[in-house]
């Protein structure tokens, strides 16, 4: 059982708050009292115990329980995972088993044994306990798992990635929140582990979430938790992400993609560190960095109106922009070494090495894709490659390098005429939804169709 543990007492009588509070606090348990049905959700509302001993009848003319019963179902939807205990002085079977039945976990009868009371507090607290910690340590390892990646995932030979890691060295052992920048496939989550592992709170959790993916209905419950029965289908309470995180680092991924309700709720933990389970009006708190990363243009955002400049600040204490790789060929043959390392002991595979002139292949390439895509491209390579030395025939990168020199070639006019086109193709010649696409206001668009001579089905 953790160190002064907190208990809940509620009993009409003096003396026997005086006497379980004595028996409690001798063995360690930080214990308060309250001496009506009535006190006991404010005082849970005001603090966070570990369980709650009770008794079930309050006034000597009432000897059923229904005080009792009415106060458990009340604490039950308040907090459904606090331990309850109840004691009852009329020894009544049928009601301790109606008090099981509504959620409490054990009875004590009055006048009780002392080593009988504190052997149903401990197990009770310790249960509890090895509860959460296990509900915790479940949500923990899967992510866990993701952030002990060694940091020779982190590759900086380039004078781009150069700088950021200096900047990363430098800023994680602090307790700044970070926005991390970046097209997709850069390796934003890879930096946001780095951070992690370099910081305090490497021995705390790292939580990550994709912003993108929580649906609206869902957010609150995903981010701050629930408690059972908040909605249709909660069968049980759920600890949110930002509960997960306390003590450790939170990764807010894709963070452009927040609607403005979910910007608000978002800035309001950061402003208070504060937030409630769904359905439960008791405050927590939580101790957590805050990492974000979007390959999204965020002050452009703030200038449409889509995103929350009060939020920008917030997140953006320290930014670490990520080059795209185009941007750091230097960096591509250790790339390419760590990938073939980690995919060869994936699908055991004898150990390969990449040909000179496949190499060249690979910085020529212009990854659109980013790191991503190169590790698509060497998945590719180890599974069909016809020996140990990759060749450029292994990469699958002809075309899309025919591509690629093709538009090197153009001028300005033909690869605006030549997107235009492309445009127009995906959209079946439907050019209202081509110009869309292209970011171009109708009468722009049709301009250039008709200086490009480009014809049209609308």
């Amino acid at each position: 059982m953790r160190p002064r543990a907190k208990i809940l007492i509620c009993d009409d009588q003096p003396e026997i708050l005086d006497a379980i509070k004595l028996v409690c606090s001798s063995e360690g348990m930080q214990c308060s009292t309250v001496n009506s049905p009535d006190a006991v959700l404010p005082k849970l509302a005001e603090e966070e115990f570990d369980l709650l001993l009770m008794d079930m009848n309050y006034h000597q003319e009432r000897t059923g329980g229904q005080e009792g019963l009415n106060l458990l179902r009340s604490v039950n939807q308040s907090d459904p995972s606090l331990p309850i205990v109840v004691m009852t002085a009329w020894g009544s079977i049928p009601l301790a088993v109606q008090a099981v039945q509504l959620g409490a976990k054990d009875f004590l009868q009055k006048p009780w044994e002392n080593e009988r009371l504190l052997s149903i507090v401990r197990n009770q607290i310790e249960l509890r306990a090895a509860l959460k910690g296990k509900e915790r340590l479940e949500a923990e390892n899967s992510v866990l798992r993701s952030a002990q990646a060694s940091t020779s995932e982190f590759v900086a030979l380039s004078p781009g990635m150069q700088e950021v890691k200096r900047i990363v060295e430098q800023v994680a052992p602090s307790d700044a929140n970070i926005l991390i920048t970046g097209e997709n496939g850069t390796g934003k989550g890879v930096v946001a582990r780095l951070l992690h592992q370099l910081s305090g709170r490497l021995q705390q959790p790292l939580i990550s979430v994709n912003m993108g993916g929580i649906p609206e209905t869902l957010f609150e419950s995903e981010m701050f938790g629930h408690v059972k029965g908040a909605f249709t289908d909660a069968r049980a309470d759920r600890v949110g992400r930002f509960e997960l995180a306390d003590g450790g680092t939170l990764f807010l991924d894709e963070i452009a993609n927040l609607t403005g309700s979910q910007q608000a709720k978002i800035l309001r933990v950061l402003e208070t560190g504060e937030f409630e389970r769904v359905g439960s009006s008791k405050t927590k708190q939580a101790n957590v960095r805050i990492l974000s990363a979007t390959n999204a243009d965020l002050l452009a955002e703030i200038n449409a109106g889509r995103f929350r400049e009060d939020l920008y600040f917030r997140l953006n204490t320290i930014q670490v922009h990520l080059p795209a790789l185009r941007e750091r060929l230097d960096d591509i043959p250790e790339l390419t070494r760590y990938f073939l390392g980690e995919l060869t002991a994936r699908y055991r595979k004898q150990g390969f090495e990449v040909s000179p002139e496949a190499l060249q292949a690979l910085r020529r390439y212009p990854w659109p894709g980013n790191i991503r895509e190169l590790r698509h491209v060497m998945e590719r390579a180890v599974l069909l490659a016809r020996s140990q030395t990759i060749e450029p025939t292994d990469l699958g990168l002809q075309s899309a390098v025919s591509r690629a020199n093709v538009l090197d070639e153009m001028d300005l006019e033909s690869m605006e005429a030549h997107l235009i086109k492309k445009a127009l193709d995906r959209h079946n010649g439907n050019a209202i939804s081509a110009a869309k696409a292209l970011g171009l206001s109708r009468s722009a668009f049709y301009r250039r169709l008709q200086k490009y001579q480009i014809p049209t089905t609308n």
